[in-house]
């Protein structure tokens, strides 16, 4: 299974939403900045998160980012699906096989699949740390901001 660049994007920005929660909402410049994230790219995974509930954002000059539930309500799957769609094996037709070798391959990836949808939805945002603090960088990107 691969993790889309801009999943990994949804994950980095919510935690670093939770790392700055007492504050206002965050701009999508400074959260792109914080993470090394293109701005643009990363306006449109906001978009996403916002549209599957997982954040909420703010219109106007004080507006923003924010989440919408606390980190530990919040899933691995959830962000994944929410960027990437459902989690479900991707079946190859392999040309030779014989159909019972195709249902086969079918029943192994969908239960590899199932799987992974399992361990993700066992992971909460909240188990996830930033790897510097991000209340120190905030401050410093409003004041470069």
């Amino acid at each position: 299974m691969r993790i889309s660049r801009a999943a990994t994007y949804a994950v980095l920005a919510a935690v670093q939403l939770n790392e700055s929660s007492a504050s206002p909402p965050i701009p999508c410049s400074q959260l792109a900045q914080l993470g090394d994230m293109p701005e643009r790219f990363l306006l449109q995974v906001l978009r996403s998160l916002v549209n599957e509930g997982i954040l909420k954002s703010t219109r106007g000059v004080d507006g923003g980012y924010r989440l919408a539930r606390p980190l530990s309500q919040i899933t691995l799957l959830e962000i994944v699906e929410a960027i990437d769609g459902p989690v479900q094996p991707d079946l190859p037709q392999i040309a030779g096989l014989t159909p019972q070798s195709q249902r086969r391959l079918a029943e192994a990836l969908g239960d590899i699949a199932e799987d992974a949808k399992k361990r993700l939805a066992e992971v909460t945002l909240a188990q996830l740390k930033p790897a510097q603090p991000v209340n120190n960088n905030l401050a410093k990107a409003r004041r470069t901001g």
